[in-house]
């Protein structure tokens, strides 16, 4: 199977059917899938949403791919195909439906731009299952002291959990690296109450990691040197802390001052 679009096409049955079972797919539900490239997780995704009346819509953004899908898979009242970027399709449809689940074997490039965007939304899905780099998975789900840019930005508004790995072998063509299977859970509540301060805050604190968080931090606010060690000591964090060692809750704490 040719490439499109930096994607690695999911050839194996078994983990498809892993990744379905792991939505928990219930009566009525919405399911949005993400680059459904030869439709290997579609299929099983259509098959569970026929036995729960659910409705799977499926975002491919290759138009020779669409035209497969609707060729392949059979006509179902249940199965909605768009062409278009998930990027841009995502929040549309987010508060079209308002409830709804995020599956998908998504090209690496894009896991960064995706958590950025479904971090974004107003209408979060209630559950995301994202086939992605292994090393990306670890990054997501880390905690102090190998906390991170992208760690801080996801469970701040997710629980992460890495369900699994998988070998290359699993893939269309074969990826340099291995994957993971990982499962985000959209909290009921944000965990900060101004996400625009916090996210702020991470992308200054983060910037340059082997640098202290008050090296970090001068460079990014406009606070005095005196206030900012001040801020710090009322955290009770010392300024030579460095950033992999913060826990999410003290970064919480701390952009409610920025």
């Amino acid at each position: 199977m040719p490439r499109f679009l930096g994607q690695h096409f999911l050839v194996n049955p078994a983990v498809a059917e892993k990744i379905v079972g792991y939505l928990e797919l219930k009566n009525s539900e919405t399911v949005i899938e993400i680059g459904s490239g030869g439709g290997a997780l579609t299929r099983p995704l259509l098959k569970k949403a026929e036995k729960n009346n659910a409705t799977v819509i499926a975002i491919e953004k290759d138009e020779e791919l669409v035209g497969d899908l609707k060729k392949s898979l059979p006509n179902s009242k249940r199965l909605k195909i768009i062409h278009g970027d998930i990027l841009k399709v995502l929040p549309r449809l987010s508060k079209e439906f308002l409830v709804y689940k995020l599956v998908g074997n998504i090209p690496y490039y894009l896991t960064g731009y995706l958590l950025r965007t479904i971090g974004e939304l107003e209408y979060k899905p209630t559950v995301t299952i994202l086939t992605v780099q292994k090393e990306v998975a670890e990054r997501i789900i880390a905690k102090a002291p190998d906390f991170n840019l992208l760690s801080a930005s996801v469970q701040v508004w997710a629980t992460a959990t890495l369900r699994e790995t998988l070998p290359k072998t699993y893939f269309d063509p074969p990826p340099k690296v291995a994957s993971a299977i990982i499962e985000l859970g959209t909290r009921t509540k944000v965990l900060s109450e101004n996400l625009p301060a916090y996210y702020r805050l991470v992308r200054g604190i983060f910037k340059q990691p082997r640098k202290t968080i008050f090296n970090n931090l001068r460079a990014h606010c406009t606070v005095s040197q005196e206030k900012l060690k001040e801020i710090l000591g009322k955290e009770g964090l010392a300024p030579d802390l460095r950033p992999q060692n913060l826990t999410l809750e003290m970064l919480i704490s701390l952009s409610a001052y920025f």
